[in-house]
């Protein structure tokens, strides 16, 4: 489509060079002789030459619309689908409202130039060409005058071209941090109204809006110059010509239609190395866009499947193993997991606990493999899962994250988005199983009633039923649940168990949270535990009684108290099991997952 836009614009450009032509014939022919016989043969041809012209254009215009449009979407939709390769954290370590102004302000930027930008920089070329040559069609001593002056134009274009790329630059990088101001007060107007910070968040906002002016003040400054720059350029190029031209006639070596129609030309012509000199101007403001587009381009992901790699060929069982697992974060220092072995079973329950930073969420992260362990390997079914496709991987891997998750739309769209084709009775069936279809016909519209951006109009505990319906439809082997009682209070807590409890049944689940109140009894517990100054962790397995699930109503208490830990710790150190009875085992480390004691039972050591 660009390319048939530039053909239809170089014809309306050539009909436009004929019609000047048949001007300077009239004048000529007609106006100097006063012949009005000789006017309507060129007249009735000009009028034919404007219609051509005009459809051509219109048709060049729109070509070029389609054309510069779909390159927007091709381009906006490759830079999205590529930040959806990258891990979470990419998006979680920066502004929200900045990757989003690069998703679309600066994407436009380069659309400008490399759809709209490249169709008007083809059709201003030949323009020149075809004006130019007209030009020295009727007087090449005068046309060659006339090109000795176009360099003036791409020198002040040159000048102007540099300081228009520094300012926006400037203006793309404010324009992203307003972005983030704008985005981060409205996702937080709760909390922001809650602690009367309107006037500071107004004032943050005006602060970054003042740099945005600023930017977009120094641009327009730049924009404002270069026209009056060029305009005495074009203006001194037609005194010269008229000078020589009025020489000429009155020599006898030009006619009056001759000059009329090679001024016409010149007017046609400085025109279009004006525009030449512009998109030059348009190449540095789409040079600063590019640059922060090709910044999200250039970032590889953290894992990409490998060569070779096959997908699962059946169901998982579910039998995920972590052998001397060691992982540190890209651009730390300190690892957050090193030489970490377990293993859990399929249908087994196993609680991951401890304080925060001990590295709970990031063994959630290495088995959905948004990560690749620095040492080590995570099994599932015995396969690497680095020798799995992600997409197999993932298809018989639940996760309930910390924050619940949904998208604005319908409940029942949101309980199918991990099973897109399944049906209304699959819905409404994983629906009832977590406690989702009792409140869902309470509301307007049932399943197919809103529930606001992020689950807003839905309860915390609403929205978690949501999430818990969503994995039970989705029916993964493999479940992990990370902090799923967060924010949630007792009583809410305690109603959502039972859902859980459905879903878990069956599946291999990784329980990561901090409260253990609500654990089956034949849970086992892996504590990873951060010992202060001597950096080290502490795995327990706590309850291993084969019991049947059931809600305590008391926290779980941990086997050994933090100082008959530290005694273990020691003897760890030196040598001996550790503490152990037929209650479970504990592994002392001294770096983070470096054992020193054997482990029995399900968690294995080095």
């Amino acid at each position: 489509m660009l390319a048939a836009g530039v053909v239809f614009a170089a014809v309306a450009a050539l009909c436009e060079v004929a019609a000047i032509g048949l001007f300077g014939r009239i004048t000529d022919e007609v106006l100097t002789t006063r012949d009005l016989g000789a006017f309507w043969g060129p007249a009735l041809t000009w009028l034919g030459l404007a219609a051509v012209a005009g459809v051509a254009s219109l048709t060049g215009t729109y070509a070029t619309a389609v054309g510069a449009e779909r390159f927007l979407l091709s381009l906006r939709d490759r830079v999205f689908t590529h930040i959806q390769t990258l891990s979470p954290d990419y998006g979680e370590n920066r502004r929200l409202g900045d990757l989003m102004a690069r998703l679309t302000d600066d994407i436009e930027a380069i659309e400008e130039l490399m759809g709209s930008g490249l169709v008007k920089l083809f059709t201003t070329a030949a323009s020149v060409v075809f004006f130019a040559g007209a030009a020295f069609y009727v007087r090449w001593d005068l046309a060659l005058i006339t090109m000795a002056l176009v360099p003036a134009f791409l020198v002040v274009s040159k000048m102007f071209a540099s300081r228009f790329r520094v300012a926006s630059a400037r203006e793309r990088s404010s324009n992203g941090e307003m972005n983030s101001v704008i985005e981060e007060g409205l996702a937080n107007q709760a909390l922001v109204q809650s602690y009367n910070r309107q006037s500071a968040e107004s004032a943050r906002l005006h602060a970054t809006g003042r740099g945005w002016l600023r930017a977009n003040l120094s641009q327009a400054w730049l924009a404002g110059l270069y026209g009056p720059a060029v305009q005495v350029l074009e203006t001194v190029c037609l005194i010269v010509i008229l000078g020589v031209g009025a020489w000429e006639i009155a020599a006898g070596r030009l006619t009056l239609g001759g000059l009329l129609a090679f001024a016409a030309y010149l007017a046609m012509l400085y025109p279009a190395v004006q525009s030449l000199g512009e998109i030059a101007l348009t190449v540095s403001e789409a040079a600063a866009g590019s640059d922060r587009v090709m910044e999200v381009l250039r970032t590889r992901p953290a894992v990409e499947d490998a060569p070779g790699a096959r997908p699962l060929p059946v169901r998982a069982a579910g039998r995920v193993g972590f052998e001397h697992v060691g992982f540190r974060y890209p651009g730390r220092r300190r690892p957050a997991l090193q030489n970490l072995s377990f293993t859990a079973e399929p249908g087994e329950l196993v609680v991951l606990t401890g304080p925060s930073g001990a590295g709970k969420s990031t063994l959630a992260k290495l088995l959905l493999r948004f990560y690749d362990p620095d040492t080590g390997r995570v099994l599932l079914d015995g396969h690497d899962i680095r020798e799995l496709t992600r997409a197999s991987l993932r298809d018989n891997i639940t996760i309930l994250h910390q924050e619940t998750l949904l998208f604005s739309g319908t409940v029942r769209d949101n309980i199918a988005y991990g099973r897109p084709d399944a049906t209304h009775d699959e819905v409404i069936r994983a629906a009832e199983l977590a406690g989702v279809h009792d409140f869902v016909r309470t509301l307007p519209r049932g399943y197919d009633s809103q529930v606001g951006q992020r689950g807003r109009l839905l309860s915390g505990g609403q929205r978690q039923r949501v999430a818990i319906a969503r994995a039970i439809l989705r029916d993964a082997p493999v479940l992990v649940l990370d902090e799923p009682m967060t924010g949630l209070d007792q009583a809410t807590a305690t109603r959502i168990m039972e859902p859980l409890r459905r879903l878990m049944a069956g599946r291999t689940t990784i329980l990561i949270t901090h409260d253990l109140r609500h654990l089956p009894q034949d849970a086992r517990v892996i504590e990873l535990e951060p010992a202060g100054r001597e950096s080290r962790i502490r795995l327990k397995r706590l309850g291993a009684q084969r019991e049947s699930p059931r809600l305590l109503s008391s926290p779980v208490t941990p086997m050994l108290s933090s100082s008959e830990d530290e005694a273990d710790g020691a003897d760890g150190v030196d040598g001996a099991a550790g503490a152990e009875d037929e209650r479970g085992a504990v592994v002392v480390a001294d770096e983070v997952g470096r054992f020193h004691g054997p482990v029995h039972g399900p968690v294995h050591g080095p």
